[in-house]
């Protein structure tokens, strides 16, 4: 099976208790390796600057870039960790992605901010059988201090199977709260409707909610996990068709990266231990009519 993965790479400068590391990130590494580490093919759309420090990584782990280097500096962003919250400034971003003619069994689309326009977000989604959004990127704005937050946008959600996101980006996209706004979601005809809320994690399918709770750990580095959870689904989706082994191995894999302690893309697990963790899931999955 091959993803494909429309994000930009990035350079973080993470800030947890008072400690400052740089490491490359963004949803482009973190779904990408663990796309790989799954044993799947992987096409990814990006854009960044001379001296990457993970061009030979990529292709090392064969995660094929195509068009990728681009003569401005790599999109950099500085996150300060307080536990599962975070504050966000956008430092630097590089050229947007452009649309390349593929031949993926599905996509991820996961922007950081401003990546991807309007017009080349309606060519993937309109291009592929099985196109999952991650919309934080699309709903995001800057001020003058260059910290990110969210607005209320509105988006063209047609051709989406699968969506993820959390209070803010579902009360950002659809003005709704809870049950309500993942309704409204499954309204505009996407099929899975994934919604984030700390360690409880839920998704939407038809007239039932399935919901998984991760075990409370002593949280340090969260970076990337969202977008470890992400690509788990997708590659999940794409080889079993069943959903709820999606959403379990997904679960697993985004516990098992929290319970490595690991920083940055060390943390990205490897298939036996999410695999441990998603049959666990499996079999205690709740579920109500909602």
């Amino acid at each position: 099976m091959k993803v494909g993965i429309f994000s930009h790479c990035t350079m973080d400068t993470i800030i947890y208790e008072n400690e400052q590391y740089d490491a490359p990130g963004g949803p482009a590494s973190y779904c990408s390796l663990t796309a790989r580490k799954q044993k799947h093919d992987v096409n990814l759309y990006t854009k960044f600057g001379p001296n990457y420090p993970l061009e030979e990584f990529f292709k090392e782990n064969k995660i094929n870039i195509p068009d990728a280097l681009s003569s401005q500096s790599t999109t950099r962003f500085k996150i300060e960790l307080n536990g599962s919250d975070r504050k966000l400034f956008v430092e630097n971003m590089c050229d947007k992605i452009n649309f390349i003619e593929n031949d993926n069994d599905g996509v991820i689309i996961s922007p950081v901010f401003n990546e991807i326009s309007l017009e080349t977000y309606s060519q993937i989604k309109n291009s592929d059988n099985f196109t999952f959004l991650d919309p934080q990127g699309f709903l995001r704005e800057k001020n003058s201090n260059n910290e990110i937050s969210l607005k209320r946008t509105s988006l063209d959600l047609n051709n989406i199977n699968a969506i993820k996101m959390n209070p803010d980006e579902l009360h950002a996209l659809t003005g709704l709260t809870g049950n309500d706004g993942i309704k409204q979601l499954q309204k505009l005809g996407i099929e899975y409707v994934i919604y984030t809320n700390k360690q409880e994690i839920s998704l939407l399918v038809k007239d039932k909610l399935y919901t998984i709770h991760l075990p409370k750990i002593n949280l340090t580095d969260t970076t990337g996990i969202g977008d470890i959870f992400c690509s788990t689904f997708v590659c999940t989706m794409l080889k079993e068709k069943d959903f709820l082994w999606a959403l379990s191995f997904a679960g697993g894999a985004a516990q098992s990266a929290l319970e490595s302690k690991a920083f940055g893309l060390e943390k990205v697990p490897e298939k036996n231990a999410l695999e441990t963790n998603g049959s666990y899931f499996y079999n205690i999955v709740e579920f109500k009519q909602i």
